[in-house]
């Protein structure tokens, strides 16, 4: 892998995006990250990392980052990969999609962008947007519960389960935990949009997870997982809700098996 992960594209985030910080974040946990990596991103503001992170890759479509990152690593179970959501890209276009990674249980890492609204096409909401909240295609307020991302991996199968605000340690740190697990890894990032979704508070009322939580636990992450349902009246807990072994999707096959432990050479065609 590149020992640079710097490019000469100039940021077109706005000023003060939380990008940034998720931008730094991933950078610090891949400096240290010897494997070939690659990354997919979908469609919104998230997308543009793909611009600032010298690695290869592609920027697909709308709702398609994780079937992309499973063609990836089918084709070469060797290689890292990391996906990139917004909350639009992953819980409405792609939520059929979020479902079954989990359940296959490939091993690659999934990132999602989360500000709670369709901020690249001016502030529309997601099925995470809290209930109450307006712009010009909902004048009278979002009227449906957002549902629970966390609690859907958890029922989905996933074996690596967390949230993290937009802050650079706990990027760098879930990510570097992500990247020592064999599995599928969720990690959700809370996110204000300066522009179209800044008044969360989500900053002021999260806490991470304190050594008493069992992640091997599924009944202690899915009891933490209803702590916070995308409203704006309880504490949000960060961290590392779950995380078990599992055996892989790539481990399924012979023909996968085999060329993760060899590589194409010895591959017969």
């Amino acid at each position: 892998m590149t020992t640079n992960l710097n490019t000469s594209v100039k940021p077109t985030w706005c000023p003060g995006c939380w990008n940034f910080q998720i931008l730094t974040g991933v950078k610090n946990a891949l400096t240290q990250h010897k494997k070939q990596t690659a990354i997919v991103t979908g469609i919104g503001c998230h997308a543009k990392i793909y611009d600032y992170i010298n690695l290869p890759g592609l920027n697909t479509l709308h709702g398609r980052v994780l079937p992309t990152c499973l063609g990836l690593k089918v084709g070469n179970p060797n290689l890292t990969v990391l996906g990139f959501s917004g909350d639009g890209d992953a819980y409405a276009e792609g939520a059929e999609h979020l479902i079954h990674a989990a359940r296959y249980n490939s091993n690659f890492k999934y990132l999602v962008h989360d500000n709670q609204v369709f901020a690249l096409t001016v502030g529309q909401p997601t099925p995470v947007t809290e209930i109450g909240f307006k712009d010009k295609t909902t004048p009278g307020g979002v009227k449906l519960q957002p549902f629970n991302p966390i609690k859907i991996m958890l029922a989905a199968g996933a074996s690596f389960v967390a949230r993290v605000f937009a802050d650079v340690k706990q990027i760098e740190y879930v990510l570097k935990e992500a990247l020592n697990h064999r599995g599928f890894c969720f990690i959700e990032i809370l996110q204000p949009c300066l522009i179209f979704h800044p008044d969360t508070g989500h900053k002021e009322r999260t806490h991470m997870l304190g050594k008493e939580h069992d992640k091997t636990s599924f009944e202690q992450a899915w009891k933490k997982a209803g702590e916070f349902d995308y409203n704006r009246v309880k504490k949000i807990p960060l961290g590392i809700f779950y995380q078990v072994n599992k055996p892989i999707f790539e481990d399924q096959f012979p023909q996968l098996k085999k060329l993760g432990k060899s590589g194409w050479k010895d591959i017969k065609r």
